[in-house]
Formats: structure tokens, sequence, C-alpha cells
């Protein structure tokens, strides 16, 4: 009788693209993003929490608060603790987020030079129970610290952002949802990996808040209708007001 041999066991960190049996038989729980087109193409209807979401993007910090805010803003409600950016490209505008329902004092913005100094701070924020969130700014990461990041956010059920170049979007990655947002207003987003089947058609959505882009259609009209304008101080200050964009 001729003796089987074991069958070696396959070293799957090599792989970090391919789905996990326990992360297929796992159902994270989401939030929802606040665009309905957005949510319907997303599985569970929203962002996932445990589990890492990155964003592709060629200019760093455009459309960020845009699209995360909503989901934010729905975290704080239910958390105590802060917000965590890591290495943000640009100071977040205070103002602009109190506007739209986020405190600028539950966000905690660490800066660091180096890469291992990066990745090691969005790791040690994924596991303080405090933190409801993490945004990591992450542009020379390699799949396998990707990998433990995602294992991070899945082990305590945190909400991770991480953002990278656009010109990684054919490089494997750990991620559960990749999203390649381009395009000025509006922004176009291409879901280029999910689970279920593949999205073929990308979504255009608005750039700015819906305070904001009113504020503007008014001022065109000022201007093609030609009525007294507003005062020029009156009208800096409704716009410093619904900025969403973050200033250096």
């Amino acid at each position: 009788m001729s003796r089987i041999s074991p069958v070696p066991r396959l070293d799957l960190s090599a792989f970090p693209d391919v789905w996990r049996v326990e992360d297929l038989a796992r159902e994270p729980a989401t939030i929802a993003c606040g665009a309905p087109a957005l949510d319907a193409a997303l599985p569970g209807g929203g962002w996932p929490t445990g589990a890492m979401v990155e964003v592709l993007q060629r200019t760093p910090g455009r459309h960020v608060w845009q699209l995360v805010l909503p989901a934010l803003s729905r975290t704080l409600q239910d958390q105590a603790g802060p917000i965590v950016l890591v290495a943000p490209p640009f100071h977040p505008f205070a103002p602009s987020l109190a506007a739209q329902g986020l405190q600028p004092e539950r966000l905690l913005c660490l800066h660091a030079d180096r890469r291992a100094s990066r990745l090691w701070a969005a790791e040690q924020s994924l596991r303080c129970e405090q933190v409801g969130a993490v945004l990591a700014w992450l542009p020379e990461a390699r799949s396998e610290e990707l990998r433990r990041l995602h294992l991070a956010a899945q082990r305590h059920d945190r909400l991770l952002f991480v953002f990278r170049s656009s010109a990684e979007a054919r490089q494997a990655s750990p991620a559960a949802l990749r999203l390649v947002v381009e395009g000025v207003d509006p922004m176009e987003i291409r879901i280029v990996k999910r689970k279920g089947p593949p999205a073929l058609q990308p979504l255009h959505l608005p750039a700015t808040s819906r305070r904001l882009a009113a504020l503007l259609q008014a001022r065109r009209s000022l201007r093609r209708d030609g009525p007294e304008p507003l005062p020029a101080a009156a009208v800096e200050r409704s716009h410093v007001l619904d900025r969403t964009a973050a200033i250096p």
C-alpha cells in the first residue's frame, strides 16, 4: 500500500490579490457613502468596515472629503474617539468640515516622512480601541505591507481608507474594494475590484456639496441677470463655509 505524502501548505502571502476562504465567508458591515448610485454599486450597500478600501488617484487629495465625509460623520456619531489621518497631503479645512457635520476637533493628523513610519502609524491607529476610522496616504506601500493593514482593520473592525497613485491600479492589492477616482466635476469613479461581478461602467458623481453647488449657481445667475450683487465679504464668507477642499 503506497503512502500518500502530505500536501505542502501554500504560503498565500505572495498572492495578496487572492480571496481567502475566511474573507469570502465573512460579510463585513457597511456604512452608507451618502451617494445612492455609489452605495448601489458597492457590496453591502456602502463602505465596508473591517476591511481596506483603496482609493487610487492621479492627484492626491482631490475629492477625498466628498467621498468619505458622510461615512465619517456617521462613524463619529457612534464612537467617541478620533478619525486618524496619516500623512495627509493637505491640512483639512476646518470650517468647511464643521459646516458639513464633521467636528474638526475629532480629527487627528499624524505626519511622518519615512514610509515605515507612516505604515507603523496607520497600523497602530487601527489597533487603538478609541479610533473610529483611519485615512492613510501611502504611495510607496508594498502589497505585503498593505496586507498587514488590511488584517489589522479586519481584526479590529475599523473603517480604513488607503490612498495611492492611480498608476498602481494594475498591481496586486489585498484591498476588499478598489476605486480609481478621476475627473474634476463631476468626478469619475471606476470600481476596479469588489466582491461579486465586475463593475463595467464608471460612475459620475458631483464633486461639490449641494450647498456649494447652490451657491455657485446663484453667483452665476447674478452675473448673467445683472441684479445688484451681494457684498463681496458676504459671498466670501458663504463660500469658505462650504468648501470641501483642503488647503496646503
